[in-house]
């Protein structure tokens, strides 16, 4: 009897055992990909920083029409000086958080320059000042009254 326990202790030792080691493979493989993703989100700054410096050599930034959610995210980066948070922008642009970063993708695709940064793994966005100020001057997203009342 006591030599079926012992072995029913060292299995269950040994499971414990294999427990830890995959939890620790997990926790280094959750490190690893948060570091990959703020590698990721780095490398897409310097990429939008050149497509914005390309951009500034050309005559009118080219800027596709807008969807209404876009529009409504659009306005409320160029309404707002302070970088939003997702949250921030879902709640002012009243939709849901979901819509959020596909709509910013969205906004970045149809050649909105945003500025982006990283706050205690939380994404800030702003809209770029020299396209902002253009934008003032030369309606490059054809924002019409109704835009900023509705």
């Amino acid at each position: 009897m006591k030599n079926n326990l012992w072995a029913v202790r060292k299995v269950l030792e040994e499971h414990l055992t294999s427990i830890n080691d995959n939890t620790a493979e997990i926790h280094a493989l959750f490190d690893y990909l948060q570091e990959l993703d703020v590698k990721l989100d780095r490398l897409s700054q310097r990429l939008e920083q050149t497509q914005l410096t390309n951009q500034q050599g050309a005559q009118k930034p080219v800027v596709l029409p807008l969807d209404n959610t876009e529009r409504k995210v659009f306005l409320v980066l160029y309404t707002e000086e302070v970088p939003l948070s997702y949250r921030e922008i879902a709640e002012k642009a009243n939709l849901t958080a979901a819509l959020i970063p596909e709509s910013i993708s969205s906004l970045i695709q149809k050649g909105i320059p945003l500025q982006r940064s990283l706050f205690d793994t939380q994404f800030f966005l702003k809209l770029d000042p020299a396209f902002k100020e253009r934008q003032a001057k030369e309606n490059i997203v054809n924002l019409s009254l109704q835009s900023f009342m509705g």
